[in-house]
């Protein structure tokens, strides 16, 4: 990841974790998988309450999700809380040049969307890469619909392959993404996922 990116992504995390129930969720996540249910118990929090704070620590990309069925189960993104880890440790270290961090959007107005769905890539991409996932469906439908345009119609990708695409854009969590793309209908993959392809495509 660039450093201007990193730069984008930090705030994200420090805002996330600047609670002490995200705290206390993420150290429990760090010791093992959990339901929402099972760390409302475990914290004294309702269940929405949890899952407001899990979402607002998996947009910053420090918490994964796993679907089972219909369960959602959550446990602590390694890479993210790598990267987070790095990014705090030169937090010191001189700031670049504003006029070097300007993210170059031109890409967002050549897709031809609409000025809302627009303000959404703005608002979680630099420089074609994901900053953070939002917390909200709509917004994270818009993201989850660009990242498709990253595939070609009629492809077969095997999962590797499918990986690297996604940790071009989003390297700390590509996993979840992954997950999102099929659970949400814009990828589809075999039993076992050995392939992978645009929904609608084979």
């Amino acid at each position: 990841m660039n450093h201007n990116l990193n730069q984008k992504a930090l705030p994200v995390m420090l805002k996330a974790l600047a609670d002490d129930s995200r705290l206390a969720i993420l150290r429990l996540l760090n010791q093992h998988e959990y339901a929402v249910n099972e760390l409302a118990q475990a914290t004294s929090l309702t269940d929405p309450t949890v899952s407001h704070h899990l979402a607002r620590l998996r947009e910053a990309g420090l918490v994964s999700l796993r679907m089972a069925g219909n369960q959602r189960y959550y446990r602590v993104n390694d890479e993210g809380l790598a990267l987070f880890k790095q990014m705090a440790g030169q937090i010191e270290l001189t700031p670049p040049d504003p006029a070097l961090d300007v993210s170059d959007d031109r890409w967002i107005a050549e897709l031809g969307w609409d000025v809302q769905d627009q303000q959404v890539l703005k608002e979680h991409t630099h420089n074609g890469r994901l900053a953070s996932l939002p917390n909200k469906l709509k917004k994270t439908i818009v993201i989850l619909r660009w990242v498709a345009t990253l595939f070609e119609p009629g492809k077969y990708y095997s999962e590797p392959e499918v990986n690297t695409i996604l940790k071009e854009i989003y390297a700390w969590d590509y996993v979840s993404l992954r997950r999102d793309l099929v659970a949400m209908g814009y990828l589809e993959r075999e039993a076992g996922g050995a392939r992978y392809w645009l929904a609608g495509e084979k």
